[in-house]
């Protein structure tokens, strides 16, 4: 297993920020080191949709943020809005922005990642690129800002699977910074925690239909977005 010796420490200030709800959906900023859902040991238990359940009961999650990612996720109020949102993803029809600090001078102006990914057994919960056996994935990036020996950068995920833009970041040779799992020595010292934010998630309403943006301020950079079209 990575990382045995991990604690973990869920942030409590502040305990539950909610960025809009109606009578079908709930929208929530998760902090980072807050797992989405509970895991299996005990110390595991408090999780983003806990501290929604005890607010709004019927809540379910509809998709994951890593714990160490922070950032917009959206959640169910009933059934129908579950199906309705969960086909969303499963279709790709919703779009995601994130915004990572890297380690390095990424060269490029923008481009895109397709390397297949797998479960790294012995290590996991860690992913690894795998030709053979390893599920599509796709990420497009865009140079932001380069300083220093970081580059900020924003992803555009296409696939969603586990550790996708973190192990996609690692195979360009620009691990993100403050990772645990993944960075070398110097890219986790060069900042205190995983230095990845779901920033944009554009989605369809269940209902209305009417197609809806939230955003979440970058917590590690003061770079100002423009609005995800």
């Amino acid at each position: 297993m990575a990382n045995p010796s991990f604690v973990y420490r869920p942030p409590m200030s502040p305990y539950l920020r909610i960025v809009y709800y109606d009578d079908h959906i709930l929208v929530a900023d998760k902090p980072s080191g807050l797992l989405s859902v509970p895991g299996k040991a005990d110390e595991h238990k408090d999780a983003l949709i806990g501290r929604v359940n005890h607010v709004f009961p019927t809540a379910t999650v509809v998709h994951r943020l890593d714990m160490a990612t922070s950032g917009i996720m959206v959640m169910a109020l009933n059934k129908a809005s579950h199906r309705h949102i969960s086909k969303q993803f499963e279709l790709r029809q919703t779009r995601k922005r994130y915004f990572a600090r890297v380690f390095g001078n990424l060269e490029e102006a923008e481009g895109e990642i397709r390397l297949p990914l797998i479960c790294d057994w012995p290590n996991r919960p860690k992913q690894m690129v795998d030709h053979e056996r390893g599920k599509p994935a796709h990420t497009r990036y865009q140079t932001i800002q380069r300083e220093g020996d970081e580059t900020l950068v924003a992803l555009y995920p296409v696939t969603g699977r586990s550790h996708q833009l973190r192990v996609h970041m690692l195979a360009l040779g620009h691990p993100i910074l403050g990772d645990r799992l993944y960075a070398h020595e110097k890219a986790l010292a060069m900042a205190p925690r995983l230095q990845l934010h779901a920033e944009s998630l554009c989605f369809a309403h269940p209902v209305t239909l009417e197609a809806m943006t939230f955003n979440s301020p970058i917590p590690f950079s003061d770079y100002v977005t423009r609005p995800l079209v």
